[in-house]
């Protein structure tokens, strides 16, 4: 009885596995992958261009920042 559990248990895992890379394998074309690289952040060269620009202006904000004792944030000089 415990043996005939443990093949019909693995039979399934198998089956479900099976299953699971049959789906990854029909839904996961090149074509859709291809297309979701395009959109990333790093491959677009304007995207990229406009995220260094903002995280220069970022950095120039923090450093000024940290260099002053007003307050930034209020907007009021002591």
């Amino acid at each position: 009885m415990s043996g005939l559990r443990t093949i019909l248990t693995s039979t399934a895992m198998v089956a479900v596995l099976g299953l699971g890379f049959g789906l990854w394998q029909v839904l996961g074309t090149e074509d859709r992958w291809r297309n979701l690289s395009k959109n990333l952040p790093k491959s677009n060269l304007v995207r990229k261009e406009e995220t260094r620009e903002r995280n220069a202006l970022m950095m120039k904000a923090l450093k000024d920042a940290a260099e002053t004792n007003n307050n930034i944030v209020r907007g009021t000089a002591k």
